[in-house]
């Protein structure tokens, strides 16, 4: 057994008394500040369970054709949607998609200028890598005991830790690819007296694009892999389904749940991957199959 060399209990009353300090006189400010992210949620669930199946299908086939040019992924696409509904997940997959979409367009709107700001300072990365690996690696229960007690149960702290859990890879891609254009490049668009806005839009975010791309995916499949953890704090969805056939002990309940949760995984992954690679190949990235 380890010695106790020092008594760490006042330090974790000084964090626990902290932490609800700020619930006290900062939780309000928290929750209207987080309402817009409650407000884009609601949108895109009731958007999302208001509009026909087949329509929904149409869209995600149609998407997979024109990423491909090709039947096969499409054909994969519509087997894939018609399981969820043929098994009665069809509501749950529209509410799982809902956070996965809003947890992944907010990273989008967060992470882009923060990775364009650590491409652009070492100084800036320096400071976000250490931010960035603790988001990684510190497990997702962590977090979510402050944004419960801050919040309450509910949808809030599920898309703000799926949030969290979801945004370093398209922070570290966007970086990545903005910091690997070509220097040539870089140099022959200064030549020609542009400014560093100019040179940002015009030169390194097209020619970063396909990688930016492949961090939105990353995000993606993050955020739908954090549907069951947010579920166990009021989202919903198939994550509550697999709750369910845990507590239940339903295997039928939980299988076919989590089933749903692979099927939306292969699905959007799938169609983002297609459209990434067809990217690459229209700017000369990779030959065009």
């Amino acid at each position: 057994m380890f010695p106790e060399i020092v008594d760490t209990r006042p330090l974790r009353r000084a964090v626990d008394d902290g932490l609800n300090w700020v619930v006290r006189h900062w939780g309000d400010g928290f929750e209207a500040a987080a309402r817009p992210l409650l407000i884009l949620l609601n949108a895109i669930e009731g958007l999302l369970v208001a509009t026909p199946w087949w329509l929904i299908i149409a869209i995600l086939v149609g998407g997979a054709w024109l990423a491909t040019r090709n039947w096969r992924l499409p054909a994969i696409v519509l087997v894939a949607m018609l399981f969820l509904g043929i098994m009665s997940l069809w509501r749950d997959a529209m509410t799982t998609m809902a956070l996965m979409i809003s947890a992944t367009l907010t990273a989008i709107v967060l992470a882009i200028p923060v990775g364009v700001w650590m491409s652009r300072s070492l100084k800036v990365r320096q400071i976000f890598t250490p931010v960035l690996d603790l988001m990684q690696t510190l497990p997702s229960f962590v977090y979510l005991i402050p944004t419960v007690m801050i919040f309450g149960p509910g949808k809030i702290p599920a898309l703000i830790a799926t949030i969290v859990y979801a945004a370093p890879p398209l922070v570290r891609l966007t970086d990545l690819g903005l910091r690997s254009v070509d220097p040539a490049v870089m140099e022959a668009s200064r030549a020609f007296g542009t400014s560093a806005r100019q040179r940002l839009f015009g030169v390194q975010i097209p020619l970063a694009l396909p990688t930016i791309l492949a961090g939105i995916n990353q995000t993606t499949m993050m955020a739908l892999a954090m549907v069951v953890i947010a579920s166990m704090i009021g989202a919903g969805g198939l994550g509550y389904q697999v709750l369910q056939g845990i507590g239940r002990l339903e295997v039928s309940r939980g299988l076919f749940a989590g089933l749903g949760i692979v099927v939306l995984a292969i699905v959007f992954d799938r169609i983002t991957q297609a459209f990434g690679k067809q990217l690459q190949s229209r700017i000369g990235l990779q030959e065009a199959r």
